[in-house]
């Protein structure tokens, strides 16, 4: 019987009118239907909005979800665990008020619970009944009539008779359904061509009747700008005619005066003429006495003013060149104490220099030794740095990087410094002399556990005797290259098991 209503399905739940399988952006969208015993879970997008009628021979819960699409959902879930014999999908309606709709088959009559939790629709059967399968998307094993009969107790053939009926009956139902929501759609579409037709018919009036009027328009102020130029170009050619007439008169006019003003001007030039000559022979005559009597007057200004000048330039050169030879020694003294100074200063700063480096050395070597023999295993494995300034120097940055073979620890310093490497265990400690930490950032710890690296962590601190102190912890022992590049020392740890 499981088999036998597990195949009617198809014929009880026909859609109405099947949707593209893209849901639309507003619509809930059903993305699971989930069976657990006789309980169904339906899981969407939005809060389910839903109505629900039961259905019998065989017996069957329908659930219509407004507004909802399937997707990724099975038409056909066949399940047979005892309670729930399978469940059915289709969506149906239009594609702004589309419904969708489950179908779940039972094994008989029974009572459900239906909730509404956030986003899903929990369906329970009432009294604890069914298995606790879930739904499979493998159709159920077919069994035999006999097998049928057997189980039932009922003859196989009034089975079939009221699936028939029923799948019929659901038929017909799905029908008028179908036809009526035809017909409203119909009916929808043609008001909607009707009103779009009226409306269309309307605007076309509109538009016919606008452009009468803006024809209309065009050609009353077609005629308004003809005539406007007709009178424009009447009052232009009247007032070309009047300013000529003026230009004329007044051009005549200009020429008498003219002719007037150039008689009385040559009248009076040539009375200024006359008088200028006369004038002018009185003038050139005194003005020659004149001249005559300044020229001997300024030349012997000019020779008295002359050898003052040239008395006074040769006391002034006596005395700057005294000034420039007392300014000279006193500049050549200046500069033989600023020697001396700098000479003193220097010889003493390199004393204190090589004192500091002396003590320095000499609290390195009473630290180091107790260290170093209190430390089984521990040796001084490199140093470097050659000659180095004496200035002191700072430690910029402490870093980690990853090779494609190996881990690098870089150390970059200010200017090259002197160093040395040593180990002890699974401990690498490089030591930089005469230089100091000034970031503090420098000092935090490197934590590289967590690289695929021999490397486990990376600290930096200031040690005793103006050092800094590069710690590098490993995972594991072993052989590493240190390399030192102007003022960056690297130390490169091969990867452990290469």
């Amino acid at each position: 019987m499981k088999a036998l209503a597990v195949s009617l399905l198809g014929w009880m739940l026909v859609p109405l009118v099947a949707l593209a399988q893209q849901p639309a952006a507003d619509l809930n969208t059903i993305t699971s239907i989930t069976v657990n015993g006789g309980t169904v879970e339906i899981t969407g997008s939005k809060k389910p909005d839903f109505n629900s009628f039961t259905m019998t021979d065989p017996p069957r819960l329908v659930l219509d979800v407004s507004g909802a699409v399937f997707q990724g959902v099975d038409e056909e879930q066949p399940v047979g665990n005892g309670t729930v014999t399978g469940i059915r999908t289709a969506t149906y309606g239009t594609e702004s008020a589309s419904i969708a709709r489950i179908l779940i088959g039972y094994e008989r009559e029974v009572e459900t619970d239906i909730q509404s939790a956030g986003n899903k629709l929990v369906v329970k059967v009432l009294g604890g009944g069914g298995n606790t399968a879930v739904a499979a998307n493998t159709p159920a094993q077919p069994q035999g009539t006999a097998e049928i009969a057997s189980a039932t107790n009922t003859p196989t053939g009034a089975n079939a008779q009221d699936a028939a009926k029923a799948a019929a009956s659901d038929r017909d139902a799905q029908d008028k359904a179908a036809k009526a929501a035809a017909d409203a759609a119909r009916a929808d579409r043609e008001a909607q061509e009707k009103a779009a037709a009226e409306a269309s018919a309307r605007a076309k009036a509109d538009a016919d009747a606008e452009r009468q009027k803006q024809e209309e328009a065009r050609l009353a102020s077609q005629r308004q700008d003809e005539e406007r130029r007709t009178s424009e170009a009447a009052a232009i050619a009247e007032r070309k005619r009047q300013e000529e007439d003026a230009r004329v008169a007044a051009q005549r006019a200009e020429e008498e005066r003219r002719t007037a003003a150039q008689a009385a001007a040559e009248a009076q030039r040539q009375q200024q003429a006359q008088a200028q000559a006369s004038a002018k022979s009185s003038a050139e005559e005194k003005r020659a006495a004149a001249q005559a009597a300044a020229e001997e007057k300024r030349a012997a200004a000019q020779a008295a003013a002359e050898e003052k000048r040239a008395t006074a330039q040769a006391a002034a050169d006596a005395k700057r060149q005294r000034a420039e030879e007392a300014q000279a020694a006193t500049q050549a003294r200046r500069e033989e104490q600023q020697q001396a100074r700098a000479s003193a200063a220097e010889t003493r700063r390199q004393k204190a220099e090589e004192a500091r480096e002396s003590r320095q050395q000499r609290t390195v070597a009473s630290r180091e030794t107790p260290s170093r023999a209190a430390s089984q295993g521990s040796s001084a494995r490199e140093s470097g740095g050659g000659q180095t300034s004496s200035r002191r120097k700072t430690m910029t940055l402490v870093g980690f990087q990853q090779q494609p073979d190996s881990s690098r620890v870089f150390v970059r310093t200010n200017e090259p410094v002197r160093y040395t490497v040593s180990e002890s265990g699974n401990q690498v400690v490089l030591e930089l002399e005469n230089t100091r930490v000034v970031e503090s950032n420098n000092t935090l710890p490197l934590d590289t556990h967590f690289f695929p690296s021999a490397v486990s962590r990376v600290e930096a601190f200031a040690g005793a005797g103006h050092t800094v102190r590069v710690v590098i912890q490993l995972k594991q022992g072993v052989r590493y290259q240190t390399r030192q590049d102007g003022g960056l020392i690297t130390l490169d740890f091969p990867r452990p098991g290469r």
